[in-house]
């Protein structure tokens, strides 16, 4: 390939804009405590509850690192931990209240953000993008 910087690069930019605009409206709705890292969990966790392992299998980050985001959010208030109805020797973490908003506000952002993308590229163009994004980034 000529010239230019590599997809690595470019997705790293991406990303880093993207959480900044993100955490940033976050704060300003209320949720000032939660930094990009958290998002590891956050944009991962189903409402009704879900086990540690499945947000470490989605994320693809490290069981170590996802308990320890864990335990950061839960002493925020975003989470908590109950038993698994389904296996009750296992715990699921289950958004509180203050989750649940994030959530909701998250994804919101996320459709606006998304939106002035597809806007800027032109809608075809960015489902297009989308679509190869997520070929490229499955196993």
């Amino acid at each position: 390939m000529s010239g230019g910087r590599d997809v690595g690069i470019l997705a790293s930019h991406l990303l880093g804009a993207f959480q900044k605009e993100m955490f940033t409206q976050l704060a300003a709705e209320g949720h000032a405590s939660l930094r990009p890292r958290h998002g590891a969990v956050l944009a991962y966790i189903d409402v009704e509850g879900t086990r540690a392992s499945d947000l470490s299998d989605r994320s693809g980050q490290h069981k170590q690192v996802i308990g320890t985001l864990i335990d950061e959010l839960e002493d925020l208030g975003y989470l908590e931990r109950r038993p698994d109805p389904s296996d009750r020797r296992a715990k699921l973490v289950v958004p509180t209240k203050l989750g649940r908003d994030q959530m909701i506000r998250a994804a919101r952002i996320r459709d606006e953000i998304e939106a002035r993308y597809a806007e800027k590229v032109g809608k075809p163009s960015y489902a297009v993008f989308k679509n190869v994004f997520n070929l490229l980034v499955q196993p």
